[in-house]
């Protein structure tokens, strides 16, 4: 018996056709990878990197009935998206936190004395794909069939990147909100961080096709967006909300010593020497800066493979001697770019059983990349 039979996933929803999916590619031709040497690993990898394994253990199994909720029922198909030719609508910022104060902070009970707090989970790229994290939510018995909140005082991550590419991108954004609300009601909390993709979408909502010069040369955010995946129907349903929820995002954060981030990258590091500080910069470059300083810190976040190869843990201990923590928990690089298990020529989809721990342990991918086929990971940390 293999561990997919013993640990199976949630049975996922089809949200429609997925292609092989490309690394985030910036307008001048290629993904944003550090320029440093190539230190000899390539694409094509089995399990060497410092120890690396995926993890099944966390997958329930039909003996803990309490672990493995019925799955959902089967959302109906969304109808095919068919981006538009017409030029999105400016979208300007919306009103400050102070103005949304009532709407968006919500009371978190603390637990009382001697009381352990809820269980943490942490949940890994979504994309747009609603029916697939609704489904994976349910299946970790999260949400209720409705898809309302039912964990009590459990916790909950989201490690960022809710849009583009997938069809339901505001629609996972709703959800999210919604479950904030839920969750602090019942004693727990659900909270996200901002990926790569939330600064990308909210710079082209702001921005649209304003050029913009870094280091790499002219570009702007809506070219970078819909080279990325950007959904016409996203930014079209964008509302003033959603834009003051997702810009005051953390970058980074700190829970039972996992330290959670979305990118697999040091450059949290050039950003301040304390997770505060590192969070106070962003929110300040995203409501006082420019376009320039924005698309920089875009293209900053869009870094990967920090963690891999002989260097790879050396780079995670930097992070936790900066921030705290025993492990860093990560985003943004789809597990099938880390293991080297990509669509096969036959069109194979890849196999991505689990999370993937890597860098003699000290890293835990949550990518697994459900926008070409793989699966849309929820997990309860720590995992062993």
């Amino acid at each position: 018996m293999t561990p997919e039979d013993r640990f199976p996933g949630p049975e996922l929803p089809d949200s429609g056709p997925r292609h092989q999916q490309d690394l985030d590619v910036l307008p001048y031709g290629s993904y944003y990878d550090p320029p440093e040497p190539d230190p000899g690993y390539g694409y094509t990898t089995t399990s060497g990197y410092g120890g690396a394994r995926f993890l099944e253990q966390h997958w329930p199994t039909a003996s803990q009935p309490e672990l493995a909720p019925e799955p959902a029922p089967e959302p109906s198909q969304p109808a095919p998206h068919r981006p538009s030719a017409e030029d999105p609508p400016t979208i300007e910022l919306g009103p400050t936190l102070g103005e949304l104060a009532e709407e968006l902070n919500y009371p978190y009970p603390q637990p009382e004395p001697g009381e352990a707090p809820g269980p943490l989970y942490v949940v890994g790229d979504v994309h747009g794909y609603l029916d697939e994290l609704l489904a994976a939510l349910h299946q970790q018995g999260l949400i209720d069939a409705e898809g309302h909140w039912s964990a009590g005082r459990s916790r909950l991550w989201f490690l960022g990147d809710f849009t583009d590419r997938g069809p339901d991108g505001i629609g996972v954004i709703d959800l999210v909100m919604q479950l904030a609300a839920e969750a602090a009601a019942a004693g727990g909390y659900c909270r996200a961080l901002m990926g790569n993709h939330e600064l990308l979408f909210l710079g082209a909502a702001r921005y649209g096709d304003e050029p913009v010069q870094s280091t790499a040369g002219t570009a702007s955010f809506l070219a970078a967006w819909r080279l990325n995946g950007g959904q016409q129907q996203d930014l079209e349903r964008l509302e003033t909300h959603h834009v003051s929820w997702l810009s005051r995002l953390p970058a980074i954060a700190l829970e039972d010593d996992h330290l959670l981030l979305h990118s697999d990258t040091t450059a949290y590091l050039e950003y301040g020497a304390s997770i505060a500080e590192v969070n106070d910069a962003v929110h300040h470059l995203l409501a006082d800066e420019g376009a320039d300083e924005w698309w920089d810190c875009f293209r900053r976040f869009t870094k990967r493979f920090a963690f891999r190869g002989d260097a790879g843990p050396t780079a995670v201990h930097e992070l936790l001697g900066a921030y705290g923590g025993r492990r860093v928990v990560h985003g943004h690089s789809p597990i099938p770019y880390l293991t080297g298990s990509t669509h096969l020529d036959d069109g194979t989809p890849p196999h991505v059983p689990g999370p993937y721990i890597y860098a003699d342990e000290l890293a835990i991918a949550m990518d697994g990349g459900v926008t070409m086929e793989g699966r849309l990971l929820v997990a309860r940390l720590p995992l062993n």
